[in-house]
């Protein structure tokens, strides 16, 4: 049996453990399995584990089957009423996994690409009479980038054992990780793991997973999705569930992808205020008394039940399941992750109990189940009053028959120097290489946010000191990154709502909001906590907020400056919106600089949601109408790219002037057109349907027309959008696809791809000019820049052949 090393025996004095067997007995094992497993310790595991493995093998009966070490597809001899792999799935005997397993990328170094598993099994307690172990195994070279049904190898020069490490366990569940190490060959590899002697509460559950590693001089293939739930409410029917999680299945199968990267929302917890513990708190009237209401221990408990439920649930749902176990995972949190507006409302609300509480609750399980790291020891909760502290006492009430494995962080992490507002936990920002030319960073943008800060401006400098570090170090091995994928959970490149926050705002609102609180008039349009117009909080999440503005400014001058040092390409993921848009930042067209050359051309690639549905066309077509080019500062404008040249297959969502935003649910793939391919790949297609216009073209065009070669023809005739040209190029350039589903009632989740291509940075310092001391640039709008919606109509782009067009400025109309 493996223990705590601080456990005692009871009849040392120990107050007897509640959920203890009624005999001291009746787990005791067989001398045999004692000998084996005496020094396997599964809350400190590391190494092999052949001797314990070998000993549950010695006398395993197995009928016919492939060569493929106990993890490929077979069928096993049936003794009497059992098959030996489902035998004793009625008893809790700790091998029953309840959740996953659930696939997570976190770093390359030295050759090595760093990931884990973790899966969540029944049962638990401060002491596990059973450790898992996991084979991780290099599939056979003949198959690397072929079949992934299930019946390749596992070659046994290349196999491993991997005990399972006890992240926490209770009486209710226990949460292994396992560490993995994969070597980077020359060619892309493919990896197959299986976790032995555990059965699955679903019956469909592949008992072998695979995924793929990226060969060393080759970048990573990139999903990048958000919004992965349904807000309360929603008829999930009418939408066919999680159904563009099938598409992102068959994408996988196309080209596997090495990377799977969350926006937030990875998991919709907002119903716990409506069928979950904080029902009763949510129908209290009056705001005031809402604020004042405790947080005790039974609140505390069952919540943790409801986000523990929630989170089984939801990350055992097909297909998302299915991708959970075969793409590698880096996520960062957003608000519905906790709460919906977690963050957003006025600070007295957010410092109530009932936020605090569920605030630390929510991240121990996001801890768990997105990041597969140990969660803080205990969670607050308004009876014990240490717990609102960051390192606090810990509660003794929530460790009975308990283990947490101590706190440790991975290198890939930037972890804040300090705790956030209302959740008392550091923020965990990250940073990893994404293959060869690609770097990623994270900033987690909720734990330290409120109505007007997003970030500490120390959590900034630790950010931007360590992607100085990772860039410059990156450069001096003449190996330098090419581009740097940065994930926010909000778009910072989206169209201003302030005369909205200005009217939800008004003192006008004041009676109504009176009415609200008396006599319940409105009440769809308020909040259910500070009695905030409802929209108001997503307003405020918002960089383009007026509250965020001045910290949205200084951040984007900032990655302007990174890019110019080490002429990387900078590319922002952004969710949240519930819509697919495209924004970018870039120079004042008078300065006439290319897009190749434009430091300041950054791609806000806007993807969401994959799962909860979109909001009305109408507002889609508002936020297309507030489109105007806005202008950053002297030297930078911004505004959404027309990429959007059709509805999704035969619909009509959209007005015809309305270009720029799709109010349909989607995904994104980003590719990198690495400089190993071979230009034949693309022969007989063109970058463009178009051809390719001289660079003359573009110069002095503004956001409203394309703005480079690798945005010419932007939309589903595009390169990029593609799977037979996407990513096959050579030029450096980053292919991205937002794939955008046709039809909602499809249960197979078909997608429309709209492409454009982002290319790579070659800055030359000194080179190009700056209005910074041309006093007239500082106006609001330039001639010729505000009221249109950004629209660039098919039918104004010529499609002669060897043609050179002329890249519209001023739209005329749409599809």
């Amino acid at each position: 049996m493996a223990a705590h090393e601080h456990d005692r025996p009871l009849d040392e004095g120990d107050e007897r453990n509640p959920y203890a067997s009624a005999t001291r007995w009746r787990h005791q094992e067989s001398s045999s399995y004692a000998r084996a497993a005496v020094a396997r310790d599964p809350h400190n595991s590391s190494g092999h584990s052949r001797e314990l493995s070998d000993f549950f093998n010695k006398n395993r009966v197995e009928g016919d089957r492939p060569p493929t070490n106990g993890t490929g597809n077979y069928q096993p001899i049936v003794v009497g009423d059992t098959d030996g792999v489902h035998e004793g799935m009625g008893a809790n005997d700790g091998k029953e996994v309840v959740c996953g397993p659930l696939l997570n990328y976190r770093r390359m170094e030295d050759k090595t690409w760093h990931g884990s598993v973790l899966i969540v099994t029944k049962g638990g307690g401060k002491v596990q009479t059973f450790q898992p172990i996991l084979r991780l195994g290099r599939v056979d070279d003949s198959t690397a980038n072929g079949d992934s049904n299930g019946s390749s190898t596992i070659q046994s020069s290349h196999g491993t054992d991997i005990p399972g490490i006890c992240l926490y366990s209770d009486p209710r569940n226990t949460f292994w990780e396992f560490p993995l190490v994969c070597d980077i060959a020359r060619y892309e590899t493919k990896w197959a793991y299986s976790i032995a002697d555990v059965h699955y509460k679903s019956e469909t559950k592949p008992r072998t997973n695979y995924f793929f590693v990226p060969a060393a001089d080759e970048s990573m293939r990139i999903m990048f999705h958000s919004c992965n739930g349904f807000s309360v409410g929603t008829d999930e029917d009418a939408w066919s569930g999680p159904a563009l999680w099938n598409d992102v299945m068959r994408s996988h199968a196309r080209a596997p992808f090495h990377v799977m990267i969350g926006g937030g929302d990875q998991i919709y917890n907002d119903g716990i205020r409506v069928k979950g513990p904080l029902r009763e708190w949510t129908d209290i009237g009056n705001p005031k008394k809402r604020r004042d209401f405790p947080f005790p221990e039974s609140l505390r408990e069952a919540c943790d039940d409801y986000y523990l439920n929630n989170y089984i649930r939801w990350y055992s749902t097909e297909p998302f399941a299915a991708a959970n176990g075969q793409i590698p995972q880096l996520n960062i949190w957003d608000d519905h992750d906790i709460i919906d507006g977690f963050g957003s409302y006025v600070n007295e609300f957010m410092k109530c109990d009932v936020f605090r509480g569920i605030g630390g609750t929510a991240h121990k399980y996001y801890m768990l189940f997105q990041h597969h790291l140990a969660p803080p020891a205990s969670t607050y909760t308004s009876d014990s009053p240490a717990t609102a502290e960051h390192g606090g006492d810990q509660d003794p009430k929530q460790l009975i028959d308990t283990y947490v494995r101590q706190q440790a962080f991975d290198s890939s992490y930037i972890i804040g120097s300090r705790p956030g507002p209302y959740v008392a936990e550091h923020s965990m920002n990250m940073f990893s290489k994404l293959g060869a030319r690609i770097a990623f960073l994270g900033i987690d943008a909720r734990t330290e946010r409120t109505r007007h800060q997003v970030n500490y401006p120390e959590t900034y400098d630790l950010i931007f000191g360590r992607v100085r570090d990772e860039l410059g170090a990156a450069a001096a091995t003449g190996q330098p990154f090419r581009h740097l994928i940065l994930l926010l959970g909000i778009p910072i490149a989206y169209p201003r709502l302030t005369w909205l926050e200005n009217v939800f705002s008004s003192p006008l609102i004041a009676p109504v909001k009176f009415l609200n609180r008396r006599f319940g008039f409105g009440g769809g349009v308020f909040n259910h906590f500070d009695g905030s117009v409802d929209l108001l909080d997503d307003l405020d999440d918002h960089y383009t907020a007026r509250t965020h503005k001045k910290e949205r400014n200084a951040l984007v001058k900032r990655l302007q400056t990174i890019c110019s040092e080490f002429s990387i390409r900078l590319t922002i993921l952004g969710g949240d919106v519930h819509l697919a848009a495209l924004g970018r930042f870039y120079s004042n067209p008078n300065l006439h600089i290319p897009v190749e050359q434009d430091h300041r051309y950054i791609v806000n690639v806007v993807s969401s949601a994959i799962v909860n549905k979109p909001p009305p066309a109408a507002i889609a077509n508002l936020l297309a109408s507030r489109n105007k080019i806005h202008h950053l500062d002297a030297d930078t404008d911004e505004t959404l790219m027309a990429l959007f040249d059709k509805d999704p297959g035969n619909s009509n969502k959209t007005r015809s002037s309305n270009n720029v935003t799709m109010p349909s649910r989607n995904y994104a793939i980003l590719t990198e057109n690495s400089p190993n391919n071979d230009p034949a790949h693309t022969e007989g297609f063109t970058e463009t349907p178009f051809g390719n216009p001289s660079d003359n073209k573009f110069d002095g065009k503004n956001g409203h027309s394309y703005l480079s070669h690798g945005e010419f023809g932007a939309g589903t005739k595009h390169k990029a959008a593609n799977p037979q040209t996407h990513g096959k190029s050579n030029d450096g350039a980053l292919d991205v696809c937002i794939r955008v589903e046709i039809d909602q009632h499809d249960k197979d989740g078909n997608t429309e791809p709209y492409g454009l291509s982002i290319p790579t940075l070659d800055y030359q310092a000194g080179k190009y000019g700056t209005n910074v001391h041309s006093h007239h640039l500082h106006h609001r709008s330039r001639p010729g820049t505000s009221g249109a919606a950004s629209t660039i109509p098919a039918s104004s782009i010529p499609s002669l052949p060897g043609s050179v067009p002329s890249v519209p400025e001023v739209p005329q109309g749409a599809h």
